[in-house]
């Protein structure tokens, strides 16, 4: 059915609003503000919160320690941030974060993000309040209170990793009493209702209850879905002192995936002469991507002796993936398999993949306290992690059905046929860790970590052929200093290792085929300057990550003829800032990223010096906020994003031209029928630029992604 005029659209998103009778959530008691500024109508008094630069990120594992005070660069964005930007998903985030950057974040599949020019792992570089998940799959945000983002430094928190950093999702727990319920509409006719309630018993116990559902439709075509989120969260005290939180949520996201564009031959398409809202998944079989998801911890904390704490932290993650496409994928009649065919068309794949199972398993007990030893003051952390994961699956098809032309315009027959084997995997590994902050003086702190790993991988095929399996001992530190200049001003530097741990594909052409490859070790350093003080927060760090890199080195067309070994390395280099003041009515928020990203010692000389693909070598993010003082609780919002050309294929023949997106907004917040409200109107990309967004090197393919067209969005939430 044809879509609405745009005006009508708007307006009927609008109308919807009206109807709905309620406005925008405040955050509960105790939860962290936003740095912009909100004004309720009926008092002219303005609420600051703490700035995300002053917030304390727990997956560090230093305790409660501002990052203003840490030694290490980091972000803590906010639910209210999150909110304010219209954003629903976490690949989203990218336009908040200048250290953050997409890494194939396909619309309706689940986000992947990285950090510092590394993309993140999905398997190894993900927790949730701590303990490790699988991001294979869409990552709920609903019943999220934060996402912190500590860089550079993943080794100390993770056993296996990819360096950049480490992304931590924080659940959000009961906070005072409250109800609050809300509605977002965008102009293609998203609609999505949400609430989310509060509440303290008088005992001692307390609760916390989040629901939402949602259904998508996106102004990508054929790309209409649903999705569904249940969690709860429950605590209580046990004998006067310990206290016990169990909290579990229940997502559910079906919609078809959007798969990439690509180079047309040797040609960059015109981003300016493409449909942004085109889906090459179009076919009259496409069918959607499914991901289920059930997560549910258990939580002790006990104060032991003076100044000790002890926690005993359990974790179990359940998915379930339902993967289905239409995949284009190279161009057989020019025999070029990395992008499309000169003419526009490509080879279209039908891929299936049902009943994916996939179910990670974590227990951590940690004792935190303080002792002092000559003198000095040391805040001490010892803990072990066991983790466990599996990965369960059936046949799959990739099937080749036919050849597809860029505009959509052809439809083809499916075949479902189930043709290929699939890869089950199993992973153990036991980790020690002990960190230690040291108090030198009452200026200066010696920061110090180090985590011991066990690894346990095995590997066969759906058919039971290929099977592989290794063990590997390892142990990463991580040490900082920090000290201040003056009061508020920190000098500070950090360097530690990361580890990547993998095993040579078990195929007659390897000849090193199902062996254990020596685990690999990043190395980084960062030397940074914060400032902390009044309405100002700052820092700027320099930074140094280099990655050794694994590769397949012969001709690999035949058996024995290729051998996965170490090739050189790249190396990320850099400068990273971000700042936060208010004067006011105005709030700001900014960060920027200048990196160069590069290839070293590769065993094909012509590599080296190269860019990696899909890293943009400088980015600029910035976010405003002015408050009306003629009308009490309206706030204008701003938002613009900048990132530069990015490589779309590893000899750097072909780049995508940097781009500026602007987005807009206005939040009022009044009372309404006596409830607290706000409510919030946004345009995203309000210029309607064209450009290609990112342009990910994936599967041996250059595929491109565009920036998303102009957009509406608008929401309602009450404070009942």
């Amino acid at each position: 059915m044809a879509q609405p005029p745009f005006f009508s659209r708007s307006a009927l998103a609008l109308a919807s609003i009206a109807s709905f009778h309620v406005a925008a959530q405040t955050s509960p008691p105790g939860e962290s503000q936003p740095a912009l500024k909100t004004v309720e109508a009926t008092q002219s008094i303005t609420i600051t919160g703490r700035a995300s630069l002053r917030n304390a990120a727990s997956v560090a594992g230093f305790g409660d320690v501002a990052l203003s005070q840490s030694p290490y660069s980091g972000t803590v964005i906010s639910r209210s941030q999150l909110t304010d930007a219209g954003i629903a998903s976490l690949g989203d985030i990218t336009r908040l974060d200048a250290g953050t950057t997409d890494a194939y974040n396909a619309p309706g599949y689940w986000g992947q993000l990285a950090v510092r020019g590394y993309t993140l792992d999905a398997r190894y570089n993900f927790r949730r309040d701590g303990l490790p998940i699988n991001a294979e799959t869409t990552l709920p945000t609903g019943n999220k209170q934060a996402l912190e983002l500590i860089k550079g430094a993943s080794g100390l928190q993770a056993g296996t990793s990819a360096p950049g950093g480490l992304a931590n999702l924080v659940v959000k727990r009961p906070q005072g009493n409250f109800v609050d319920a809300g509605m977002t509409v965008n102009d293609s006719g998203n609609l999505a209702l949400g609430i989310d309630a509060s509440h303290h018993h008088d005992n001692g116990m307390a609760w916390r209850v989040n629901a939402e559902t949602e259904q998508l439709r996106p102004a990508l075509h054929n790309a209409n879905g649903q999705r569904s989120l249940l969690a709860g969260a429950a605590e209580a005290r046990v004998g006067g002192l310990g206290l016990l939180e169990v909290e579990l949520e229940w997502s559910r996201q079906s919609q078809p995936s959007m798969p990439g564009l690509s180079l047309l031959g040797s040609r960059l398409p015109d981003a300016g002469s493409i449909n942004p809202n085109t889906n090459l998944n179009n076919q009259r079989w496409s069918l959607p991507v499914v991901f289920k998801g059930t997560t549910g911890s258990v939580r002790y904390s006990q104060p032991l002796a003076k100044d000790w704490t002890l926690v005993l932290h359990a974790q179990q993650q359940n998915l379930t993936t339902d993967d289905r496409i239409a995949f284009p994928y190279g161009c057989s009649a020019e025999n070029d398999y990395t992008r499309y065919c000169s003419d526009g068309s490509f080879d279209l794949y039908d891929y299936r993949s049902d009943g994916e199972k996939r179910t990670t398993r974590a227990i951590d007990a940690s004792a935190n306290g303080q002792v002092s030893v000559a003198g000095m003051k040391h805040h001490l952390s010892l803990g072990a992690l066991n983790t466990h994961f599996t990965a369960r699956f059936n046949e799959q098809a990739y099937n080749w059905v036919g050849v597809g032309q860029i505009d959509g315009s052809v439809q083809l027959p499916s075949d479902p046929s189930l043709t290929d084997q699939n890869t089950n995997r199993s992973e153990s590994s036991t980790e020690l860790r002990v960190q230690d902050r040291v108090e030198l003086t009452s200026a200066t702190s010696l920061w110090g970590g180090l985590r011991h790993t066990r690894l346990q991988r095995d590997s066969v095929r759906t058919d039971d052929s290929r099977a592989t399996a290794y063990s590997q001992n390892f142990t990463t530190p991580w040490v900082g200093l920090s000290h201040d200049l003056t009061p508020g001003l920190m000098l500070y530097a950090n360097t530690g290792q990361g580890i990547e741990s993998e095993v040579a594909p078990n195929r007659s052409r390897y000849t090193n085929a199902g062996q254990p490859l020596a685990a690999l070790k990043s190395r980084q350093v960062e030397v940074g300057l914060k400032r902390r003080q009044g309405a100002l927060a700052w820092n700027v760090a320099a930074f140094d990550i280099e990655r050794p890199l694994w590769n397949d080195v012969g001709t690999c067309d035949v058996d024995s003829s290729c051998t996965r070994q170490h090739d050189g390395s790249q190396r990320h280099r850099g400068i990273e800032a971000d700042a936060e003041w208010s004067a006011g009515p105005l709030s700001l928020r900014g960060s920027a990223m200048l990196l160069r990203a590069r290839r070293h010692d590769a065993l094909d000389a012509s590599q080296n010096g190269l860019q990696p693909t899909n890293v943009p070598a400088r980015t600029l993010k910035l976010q405003a906020a002015y408050t009306l003082q003629t009308v009490p609780g309206l706030s204008l919002l701003a938002f613009a994003t900048h990132e530069g050309q990015r490589q779309v294929l590893p000899d750097n023949s072909v780049t995508t031209p940097g781009w500026t997106r602007l987005d807009l907004g206005v939040r009022y917040a009044t009372r309404l029928g006596g409830y607290t409200t706000t409510w919030r109107l946004g345009v995203d990309n309000a210029t309607d630029y064209r450009a290609w967004k990112e342009a990910p090197y994936q599967f041996g393919h250059a595929y491109l992604y565009p920036l998303p067209a102009r957009q509406w969005h608008a929401s309602v939430q009450i404070r009942l």
